[in-house]
């Protein structure tokens, strides 16, 4: 006969670990099925370095060396920032995080519309932005953005949360990578990407060098409806008449003003 001897002591241990992770799935399961409010930090990276490679391409004339320089030299080959995104049923509320202090990097395009609050109203399917361009305001009241999005079978896990890939074009040629968690209900996201069955908790421009990633989700305080407002200081414009006016204004810039374009318009 095996005689088993119980140590009465570790399985208490053991089981009190065995309850707790219970209790903590169970806690996560009922808390994501029905999260419907709350705030989530995204972190923003542009990797400055490489868009200055691209904005150098072969018409160096020296300027440009000297700058590529400047920014290695600066140690930070990657240029942070923080957002909050306050959500609450069908509407957000996406600004930047001032609790969180962002990397200090070389300052130049990259600054272009980086401190961006953007509301949607995504039931009502409106958007209203504040966008500043270089110390002008823009306040830009439109539709919100509507995406041709292709779901896959990736999974990966950010913040805690189950996400599913997906992917699209943007203004005609920007790539767009997307990772959404169906258990956050409110079908937003940073900045102007929306559109899929839950929270956009990751996008990634791998052709334009910059992501956002949530790394932090929470439900308190609690975010009501009334907490989420639209910004209202600045001349409005819609999308187009922001576009063809930030168009117009570096018409003469080369490539750097077409980069900028692009940053202004996410």
């Amino acid at each position: 006969m095996i005689n088993f001897h119980i140590n009465h002591k570790t399985l208490l241990q053991t089981f009190n670990v065995f309850l707790a992770m219970l209790f903590s799935l169970s806690t996560h399961a009922q808390y994501a099925m029905f999260l419907q409010q709350g705030n989530i930090t995204f972190e923003k990276k542009v990797n400055t370095v490489a868009l200055m490679k691209e904005r150098i391409g072969n018409d160096d004339d020296g300027w440009g060396s000297q700058i590529l320089d400047a920014y290695k030299k600066s140690g930070v080959n990657f240029k942070t920032t923080y957002f909050n995104l306050s959500f609450n049923d069908g509407k957000t509320l996406y600004a930047p995080d001032k609790n969180i202090t962002a990397s200090v990097a070389p300052s130049d395009f990259t600054d272009v519309a980086n401190d961006n609050i953007v509301y949607s109203d995504l039931t009502a399917g409106q958007s209203v932005s504040l966008k500043n361009i270089f110390g002008d305001k823009f306040l830009i009241k439109d539709s919100a953005r509507k995406i041709n999005w292709k779901i896959t079978d990736e999974i990966r896990d950010i913040a805690g949360f189950h996400c599913r890939r997906a992917n699209a074009i943007i203004m005609d040629s920007i790539y767009v990578v997307a990772f959404y968690s169906p258990e956050i209900l409110t079908s937003g996201g940073p900045e102007s990407f929306n559109g899929l069955p839950g929270m956009i908790l990751g996008v990634a421009l791998p052709h334009d060098h910059v992501t956002w990633f949530a790394t932090k989700v929470s439900v308190n305080p609690p975010v009501a409806e009334s907490d989420i407002t639209p910004p209202n200081k600045g001349k409005e414009y819609s999308n187009k008449e922001y576009f063809d006016k930030i168009k117009a204004s570096m018409h003469d810039w080369g490539k750097s003003g077409s980069m900028i374009l692009q940053n202004a318009m996410y």
